[in-house]
């Protein structure tokens, strides 16, 4: 591999972990959106896509979720 094609592959590294860890704050805010609804209190449109939401987050590896709320406990903190 030629120093291009290593500079290439480290910039498309670089932006791939920049979109991973916007993603895992979007994960980690769902998580808490999705533990602190009530579906009982929701229209019935909303409460299917909370329970869709729901099913998809506990699909996650469980160390993928805990990245996501560590994520979003950062900027939460970040926030205050």
């Amino acid at each position: 591999m030629n120093k291009q094609e290593v500079e290439l592959l480290s910039n498309e590294i670089e932006m791939l972990m920049g979109e991973r860890a916007h993603l895992l704050g979007v994960v980690g805010a769902a998580a808490m959106l999705v533990a602190n609804a009530n579906a009982a209190e929701l229209p019935p449109e909303t409460a299917e896509a909370a329970e869709l939401l729901s099913r998809l987050v506990n699909e996650l590896p469980e160390e993928t979720l805990k990245d996501a709320l560590d994520a979003v406990g950062t900027l939460v903190s970040s926030n205050s």
